[in-house]
């Protein structure tokens, strides 16, 4: 009785110790614990292979094996789960394969969560079709799934872009009793969120709702960052309400994601008041939250009360970001202030940031300026662009009725392997037939066709 006292107390200061990071001391405690008599079992050295597999790597987990067989213990189930896991955070499906095979080998019968790994593994590499293979050998094994076998097969379905059968995966499995919980609702909430499917997410989160499982602080921030990017101004600000209501720890990024969609939405003073809110109730800001409140400042025209914060988070010891920087250039450039924008993004490119989307802020600035000339001499003096520099130079073009010029660059655009906008194209094309004619037309947009052909 002791000594299995013992050995308990072990497993459990070795599992501090390796959470801790501390596996040099975890060696070292079982090396005393034998000195005073007290033997390992297989609980502690499989405690040390996930240990050593987190933080250290997959060989040097494998290489704990060998002392266990010299100590006289047999590796487990557990002890190859471990490793699978290792293997899979490495993303390396044959030393994943290997242990299944090396598990079989010697005669130790691979459980649900043997196979659970490997399909998060194959879902992890982009090989969906060979992970939904692996879930029907569970079944054809008569292994019974776990409710984590169904959400590792849902979510590794939504991350390859399968949603749609992640979707109709979900809804066999409700038809054959399967009742979902919590985490499988916000796998698939989130999915939908990032496809932009916001209907068929709303649907979802009033099925969660009615399920009579509750949605949680994750459900409900997920669900109000995807109506404020699909533009559902209203229903996010309800959600928000809603979340607080029900007394759900609301971070400070859901304050964040709130402030700027109220600001997007154009309801600055209700922005106003949440960020006094923010400030009242003690929130640490972090960077991101600095550039919400410099972004708000800018857009109301307030750049010396922007550069205060700057110079505040600053002196809090917070690193300003390429973000921060871009906020300012543009905020610059909207009040007309092009020198001060032109030193500024100098600075930032001295301090080794990437500029480019400071760069597109600034030749958009200048075209709204009514300075296109200069636009244009910015952009040939410099080797790195995008589709949105040449699509901010060949919109403003065009309003300028400087056709000719802006067809040269959209055809030089989808030269340099770049997706141009429809809308662009278009209206190039109805700029040449007005100024021109309809041959010069028909001529630009062969010369497109076959430039698209030879780049994309």
């Amino acid at each position: 009785m002791f000594l299995r006292l013992s050995t308990k107390l072990l497993n459990i200061s070795i599992a501090s110790l390796c959470r801790a990071k501390q596996l040099e001391k975890a060696e070292a405690a079982i090396i005393d614990a034998i000195r005073l008599g007290v033997l390992p079992d297989v609980v502690t050295y499989n405690t040390l292979i996930t240990g050593y597999c987190q933080f250290v790597g997959f060989d040097a987990g494998y290489c704990v094996i060998h002392r266990m067989k010299e100590a006289g213990i047999n590796p487990d189930v557990v002890t190859y789960n471990s490793l699978m896991a290792g293997a899979t955070r490495l993303q390396s499906l044959s030393s994943c394969l290997d242990m299944l095979e090396e598990m079989l080998e010697m005669g130790i019968t691979p459980d649900v969560w043997s196979y659970n790994t490997l399909m998060h593994c194959l879902f992890k590499l982009g090989k969906p079709d060979e992970a939904y293979r692996t879930f029907h050998d569970i079944l054809l094994k008569n292994i019974s799934p776990c409710q984590a076998t169904f959400n590792i097969l849902i979510s590794g379905l939504c991350k390859n872009g399968y949603i749609d059968k992640a979707l109709l995966l979900f809804r066999n499995l409700q038809r054959h009793g399967y009742i979902p919980e919590i985490v499988t609702y916000n796998i698939l909430i989130n999915s939908l969120c990032k496809s932009g499917m916001w209907k068929d997410m709303m649907r979802l989160f009033e099925e969660l709702r009615e399920s009579g499982h509750d949605p949680n602080a994750i459900t409900y921030t997920t669900v109000m960052k995807c109506c404020f990017r699909c533009k559902h101004f209203r229903e996010g600000l309800e959600i928000f309400l809603e979340m607080k209501r029900k007394g759900y720890a609301y971070d400070l990024f859901s304050y964040c994601t709130l402030v700027g969609a109220l600001l997007k939405s154009g309801r600055r003073q209700d922005a106003n008041n949440c960020i006094a809110h923010m400030i009242k109730i003690g929130y640490e800001l972090d960077m991101a939250s600095y550039n919400t409140l410099i972004n708000w400042h800018c857009k109301e025209g307030k750049l010396e009360s922007a550069y205060s914060l700057l110079n505040l988070a600053e002196e809090r010891g917070l690193d300003c970001d390429k973000y921060t920087h871009t906020i300012l250039i543009d905020g610059l450039c909207k009040a007309g202030k092009i020198d001060a924008a032109q030193r500024h993004l100098n600075h930032m490119k001295m301090l080794g940031f990437n500029c480019l989307v400071a760069f597109n802020c600034f030749i958009d600035g200048l075209c709204k300026l009514g300075h296109l000339d200069y636009a244009l001499k910015i952009f040939h003096s410099v080797d790195v662009k995008d589709s949105f520099t040449y699509s901010s130079l060949v919109h403003n073009l065009c309003k300028a009725r400087r056709y000719r010029l802006a067809a040269e660059l959209l055809l030089s655009c989808i030269k340099a392997g770049m997706k141009v906008l429809k809308s662009d194209q278009k209206a190039v094309i109805k700029g040449l037939t007005l100024t021109g004619s309809k041959r010069d037309a028909k001529k630009f947009e062969l010369k497109i066709r076959i430039a698209k052909l030879l780049h994309y």
